[in-house]
């Protein structure tokens, strides 16, 4: 018979191990001596001892899940209560208890930083909300636009509540957002139907004024000319493919007029030259308005440079075309401008462009993860191919961020 503290060897072959309830059958041992049986089951402890310490080193320094620690601890307590090693099982076992007291204390640990998180981002998502309804209201369709934009990455970027609270305050925030977009296209659907009511109304006036083009009667002709003028000034701006050509009749029918009118009246020469001379100097005048640097204060300008214009009345046939030319070549630019601002703030476009750019920095940040990934890694050749992906993906984004820009972004 052979043993140690913890276990013998009987002379039938049966191993024992000593436990605080009593000897405990191991196994039974034929194949060689007893020394050899109580180091096989020696070695068995050994593993036990071993394992249960990784598992103790995991459960303390990585983040094991409460219910993957829990079973391994009750593995090991199987192996450990089966007697199927010869070592102080007493210890292992007291070990054990620690161990699911400590995955205990974690499990609570998460369950109360997990009701914090969900309270934080519950008061989060509250404010988002908050905020969203407030954003709808609002009739900076640009800016409003944009912070709402702005408020779905944020969304994103928080974690779900349950089910019932996260599905609501979605339904909100989605409402709010969707009554915003609502508003904006109808904004801009009176915009269009305004531009429209506009071209009828400046038809109408080339028709009148393409009718009168051929009176004799000088006096209520050019008081009714001046009148279609204040109108079509009142009209407000047709749509950019019209307004151009209406104006270029609305003009060409008051010249055939005025022209007529020049001729019979050649004694006013005289006074039309003085009026051109004036006419130059507001040309002068307009012309240092372009290029347009502030629209508004150009739009005010000008505004200003026309009254006086409108104010000489007319000026030799020959000269009229050149120097209203040059004046409508101001006019031009400052439409131009206009149409420049008004594309630059067009939130449709400017949100196309965003979205873009914002896939293809999503795109270009996943890659250069998955780079470092793969270097830290050790998987160079993954790297390098990924890096050449990267920097096409990069191109794209710069020629996107360019083109954003041009926004004003």
């Amino acid at each position: 018979m052979s043993s140690d503290p913890w276990g013998r060897v009987d002379e039938t072959g049966t191993v024992y191990v000593r436990t605080a309830d009593g000897e405990q059958v191991v196994g039974s041992w034929q194949a060689g001596s007893p020394e050899e049986a109580l180091a096989y089951f020696e070695r068995k402890y050994e593993g036990l001892v071993v394992e249960i310490g990784l598992l103790e080193k995991r459960v303390k320094t990585t983040d094991l899940s409460a219910k993957d620690a829990q079973t391994a601890v009750d593995h090991l307590r199987e192996q450990v209560d089966a007697h199927h090693a010869v070592g102080d099982l007493d210890a292992l076992r007291a070990r054990l208890d620690k161990l699911v007291e400590l995955v205990d204390k974690r499990r609570e640990e998460r369950k109360v930083q997990r009701a914090k998180q969900s309270d934080e981002a519950r008061g989060a998502k509250e404010a988002l909300v908050a905020e969203a309804e407030e954003l709808a209201r609002s009739d900076q369709w640009r800016v409003a636009g944009e912070r709402l934009r702005s408020l779905v990455d944020t969304w994103k970027g928080l974690p779900r509540l349950d089910r019932k609270s996260d599905d609501e305050l979605w339904h909100r925030f989605s409402h709010a957002r969707s009554a915003f977009s609502k508003r904006r296209k109808q904004h801009f659907a009176q915009l269009d139907a305004q531009r429209e009511e506009a071209r009828k109304t400046k038809e109408r006036l080339v028709s009148e004024a393409e009718a009168l083009s051929n009176s004799t009667d000088w006096g209520p002709t050019a008081a009714r000319y001046r009148d279609l003028m204040s109108e079509w000034k009142a009209a407000g701006r047709a749509q950019r493919e019209h307004e151009d050509d209406l104006w270029n009749r609305f003009r060409g029918a008051q010249d055939v007029f005025f022209a007529a009118r020049g001729s019979v009246f050649a004694e006013r020469d005289a006074e039309q030259a003085e009026n051109l001379k004036l006419k130059e100097e507001l040309v002068e005048e307009a012309e240092k308005l372009v290029p347009v640097s502030d629209l508004k204060a150009a739009r005010a300008a000008f505004r200003s440079v026309n009254e006086r214009w409108e104010a000489i009345g007319h000026v030799p046939r020959d000269a009229r075309p050149k120097v209203e030319g040059r004046m409508h070549a101001v006019e031009r630019a400052l439409q131009e401008a206009e149409e420049t601002e008004w594309r630059r703030t067009n939130p449709e476009a400017r949100a196309r462009a965003e979205g873009l750019t914002g896939q293809l920095q999503a795109a270009v940040d996943k890659l250069r993860a998955q780079i470092d990934q793969a270097r830290a890694q050790g998987n160079n050749a993954k790297a390098d191919k990924l890096e050449r992906e990267l920097e096409g993906r990069q191109a794209l984004l710069d020629q996107a961020l360019k083109g954003l820009h041009e926004f004003g972004g």
